[in-house]
């Protein structure tokens, strides 16, 4: 068969059986293998086997990313224009704001997003396959469809591949569905074409690891054609918008260029009309537009978003990127993985039930349920009760896991299946050791699971009668005489229905009975109970016997084989629930964070987690077969009602992710699988868990998490507000100080005075004066209401409820106050009049900062040494100003003269009345909102600013 005939496009390869698949790509014999030749021709027309490669960007690029931002722009255009005015300190000093800014950006981001390239390290470097007849061992890269590969414990899959046979064999997913348990595999089982990927039992799938047994299988698939490739590529076409905070900014800048313009030409025009010298209508004009530009904003916001993104590194979360800090506090829905994320990726038994009582296992403890009354348990209580003490044995005896009892440790491990693991481990906790029974009951043969019989069996020599065995032992001999003679006891475990086709008892506190038809209905009706929990169930049986055969065909009960046992009950397990996620998503709901559930497992065990944690599950869920026959429209109709996704594949999560951020909502996304690596990326927020996720999903995300604590989440949310609050805080300080400049600089040419401040003064009041005080109110603490109120909306403008208001008057407040001290010198004749004006509008600016810490609390209310960071930068600003004023250098330098000391008390004075100013209006707002509450009906809220 041609090369070009076998490129199956995309084929439903678990639909079809081997031969059909060994047909369809031209393979002639499964025990021979592709030629040496016809292996190279394939390898000319698919490519090598390796997942597509994207070049990270470079050192410069990720430093000239640092200059996109508009207000950026606008600092260096006025850089150069200082410089072709001959104003060099100018063009230093906003040539220095821009240098540092980008620095601190680019320190951050430094780190580029590699995902691709953890992705490919996801590829096993070698694989065993068959060639002309002989085994031999070849670099993975070098696969082609239509290969014979072998797979045994241990191995990575190489590539996407048809089971041919298989034995025993179970593979672990979850990097690739999000499934916690590994999952049999079968390459006889019969699977339809619609299987979502995690119920694809004849599949082996690039990157997943072979945990026991051994296949040969079939390349079907290599390089990106393979279902990991699919998930390089959605990563490498995923494209993220700017962050709520860049929007903000660049409409900012956009505003305040516009303002800039306007006002240099409304100043060019009038001084050109009024016969003024051209160098000095230039130089006003470039005064004004500089007054206009807040050029240590673009600073000030990304050191304090650097300062909080140290503080979250403190507290476990790790942010990439710096912007992510404030959208955080913008986030309006969590699509939250199930695996690891919110459950604790271990299966648990979650109950024990037989015919006549249960055990419910919880994180208070296991409790038993019998007559209708709940009551805690422990190995004394249990010893009377026969069927519990048959199913733990069962559970135990037939189990590959090792139970390992170091007194060194702080509580029993166990290695092995997760599943068998978890039987153990309950056992445990009743008081019952494995390691100890298995010395009183060793295992002499078994019959291994097979996923045709959907069962397990291990057979075990009695210790003979008379043994110096402790109590529990001859009680559990009893009962197992009780049921018939033998030397030896058969016990298994398995599928439910699959055990009840070779049972013939049913095991009661009394002993065994005949299992009737009501029994069996009984039974099945509580397997689909348990199973319609969300529960993985497990039936455990047993029966004695002799140990004369152990052929599975033989027909006498007697014997050691699989036929005539006796059902004992089932054990329901659950990877349980983290035991802070409920406690944090409560916290969610009620910051008005709506949490979502977006998983590859089984819909009945996702609806079960959500309904255990709080998650909204009213609305039913959605599978990912239900997501594909859904067009756009009817998934954005529906994304607000329903709360639980399940088996969704990585397609599935971007869909979902689009339709959520076309409702409005600013979307985070948090995984631990290369499945989850596109989503995180496309998100506005990216959630990797640190300790449990893959290289994929931390390098896609924003925020790496490094405890893998959901809670950790709720507190970089709350982090993310409350710097939102706060640099609201401070735009409201630098645009009302700047409009304060720009209100001199616009009325007192206008009074009479000449130019009021020089380029370089004004420079010197936004870089320093300015920008020591709004970093220190971007370290404000919360309010403690802060992650109960709803987040603020990501279209918002920081402009937004007052901000504007607050930022005209107070400018207006503080320009007339400055304008009217340096006037009053001026009309005295007095040679101190700009260096006045200059220090009234610094020192104003500073009390001002102390006002404006909160909108509606008064400074005495916040406490004077709450932020002690301001006071920090209040007094080194205070002392620079001081040296401008009376060092001969700096005098030179700002054009400034000495002041005396009654000169200074003035400056002082209007300080201090600008601070009693703006809190009287703070008052008024208090007075008034308190009106407004007793006013308003009861039962309605209001949204703080």
């Amino acid at each position: 068969m041609d090369a070009k005939d076998t490129a199956a496009s995309p084929t439903d390869w678990h639909a079809l059986d081997a031969a059909s698949a060994l047909r369809r790509l031209g393979v002639e014999d499964a025990l021979t293998g592709l030629s040496f030749a016809e292996s190279e021709r394939r390898l000319a027309h698919y490519g090598p086997n390796r997942l597509p490669e994207r070049q990270p960007p470079g050192r410069w690029r990720i430093l000239l990313s640092q200059f996109k931002s508009l207000l950026v722009l606008i600092l260096v255009a006025a850089a150069g224009v200082s410089v072709l005015l001959g104003d060099l300190y100018d063009a230093a000093a906003i040539a220095a704001i821009v240098v540092l800014n980008a620095l601190l950006g680019y320190r951050q981001e430094y780190r580029a997003e590699r995902a691709i390239a953890a992705l490919r390290d996801l590829a096993q470097p070698q694989a065993r396959l068959r060639r002309e007849g002989s085994a031999l061992a070849v670099l993975a890269r070098q696969l082609v469809p239509g290969d014979i590969v072998l797979l045994e414990a241990g191995d990575r899959v190489p590539a996407d591949c048809r089971l041919l046979e298989s034995h025993s064999l179970r593979i672990q997913e979850s990097a690739l569905t999000g499934e916690s348990a590994s999952v049999d595999k079968d390459s006889g089982a019969q699977v339809s074409a619609q299987a979502e990927l995690g119920d694809r039992a004849c599949m082996a799938y690039m990157g997943t690891s072979v945990v026991r047994g051994r296949a040969s299988a079939l390349v079907v698939e290599t390089g990106r054609r393979t279902q990991l490739g699919r998930i390089a590529v959605l990563l490498d076409e995923a494209i993220r918008g700017a962050t709520p905070l860049q929007k903000r900014l660049d409409r900012m800048g956009r505003a305040l260029a516009g303002a800039s313009l306007a006002l240099v030409a409304a100043i060019a025009g009038i001084g050109l009309l009024r016969g003024e010298e051209l160098r000095l209508v230039f130089l006003t004009a470039v005064s004004m537009a500089v007054a206009v530009i807040p050029e240590g904003l673009p600073a000030v916001v990304t050191i304090a978003l650097a300062l909080a993104a140290q503080r979250m590194l403190s507290r476990r979360a790790l942010i990439r990127k710096l912007p992510a800090v404030e959208t955080l506090g913008s986030i309006g829905v969590i699509c939250s993985d199930k695996t690891g994320t919110l459950t604790q990726n271990r299966m648990t038994a979650s109950c024990l039930d037989t015919c006549q009582l249960r055990i419910e296992f919880s994180e208070f403890g296991p409790s038993l349920l019998s007559d209708k009354a709940v009551r805690e348990i422990s190995q004394s209580d249990l010893s009377s009760h026969s069927s519990a003490v048959l199913a733990l044995a069962a559970g135990m005896l037939c189990n590959d896991a090792v139970l390992d009892e170091d007194p060194s440790q702080s509580g029993a491990r166990v290695e092995g299946d997760p599943t068998e693991a978890a039987l153990v481990l309950a056992a445990a906790g009743l008081g019952f050791s494995k390691n100890a029974l298995e010395a009183w009951f060793p295992r002499s043969a078994e019959i291994p699971f097979d996923s045709q019989r959907k069962r397990m069996s291990t057979i075990h020599r009695l210790p003979p009668k008379g043994t110096d065995a402790p109590p529990a032992v001859h009680r559990l001999l009893d009962w197992i005489a009780q049921a018939g003679p033998g030397d030896r006891a058969l016990f298994a475990k398995g599928a439910v229905d699959s055990l009840l086709e070779v049972c013939s008892r049913v095991w009661l506190e009394s002993g065994p009975a005949p299992l009737d038809a009501g029994w069996k209905r009984r039974i099945l009706e509580a397997n689909d109970r348990r199973a319609g929990q969300g529960l993985r169930v497990l039936g455990l049986a047993f029966k004695p016997c002799f140990a004369s055969t152990v052929d599975p065909s033989s027909a006498s009960p007697a014997d050691c084989s699989e036929n005539g046992l006796i059902f004992i009950g089932m054990a329901g397990l659950l990877d349980p629930p983290r035991p802070e996620a409920r406690r944090s998503v409560r916290v969610c709901r009620q910051a008005g964070i709506r949490p979502i559930m977006i998983t590859g497992d089984h819909p009945r065990t996702a609806s079960e987690i959500a309904r255990r944690i709080g998650i909204d599950h009213q609305g039913g869920f959605l599978t990912g077969r239900d997501l594909e026959r859904m067009p756009p429209e009817e998934l954005q109709s529906r994304i607000d009602d329903v709360s639980v996704f399940a088996r969704v594949s990585p397609e599935h999560k971007l869909r979902i992710v689009e339709a959520l951020q076309r409702r409005g909502q600013v979307v985070a996304m948090t995984g631990d699988g290369v499945n989850d690596a596109p989503a995180l990326k496309k998100a506005d927020i990216g959630v990797a868990m640190g300790l449990a996720g893959t290289d994929a999903a931390k390098q896609s995300a924003d925020m790496v998490l490094l405890d893998d604590d959901f809670s950790t989440i709720v507190r970089a949310v709350r982090e993310g507000r409350v710097i939102y609050s706060n640099m609201r805080r401070f735009v409201t300080y630098l645009l009302g100080c700047n409009l304060g400049e720009v209100w001199v600089m616009l009325i007192g040419p206008l009074l009479g005075l000449p130019l009021p401040l020089l380029p370089l003064q004004i420079l010197w009041m936004n870089l320093v004066t300015d920008g020591l005080p709004a970093l220190a109110l971007g370290m404000e603490k919360g309010e403690s209401d802060t992650m109960k109120r709803p987040p603020h909306p990501a279209g918002e403008s920081v402009f937004a409820r007052g901000v504007a208001a607050d930022i005209i008057w107070i400018g207006l407040l503080l320009g007339t106050a400055a304008l009217g001290v340096g006037l009053a010198y001026w009309w005295q004749g007095s040679p101190k009049w700009q260096t006045m004006l200059f220090a009234t509008l610094t020192v104003s600016q500073l009390s001002l900062s102390l006002a404006l810490r909160s909108r509606r609390e008064s400074v005495l209310a916040l406490g004077l040494f709450s932020n002690p960071h301001l006071l920090a930068a209040l007094a080194a600003t205070f002392a620079l100003q001081l040296g401008i004023l009376y060092l001969p250098a700096m005098q030179r330098l700002f054009r400034t003269q000495s002041l005396a000391l009654e000169d200074l008390f003035v400056v002082l004075a209007m300080a201090a009345g600008l601070l009693v100013a703006v809190e009287i209006v703070k008052a008024f707002k208090r007075f008034r909102s308190r009106t407004a509450g007793r006013l308003r009906a009861p039962g309605s809220r209001s949204i703080a600013g």
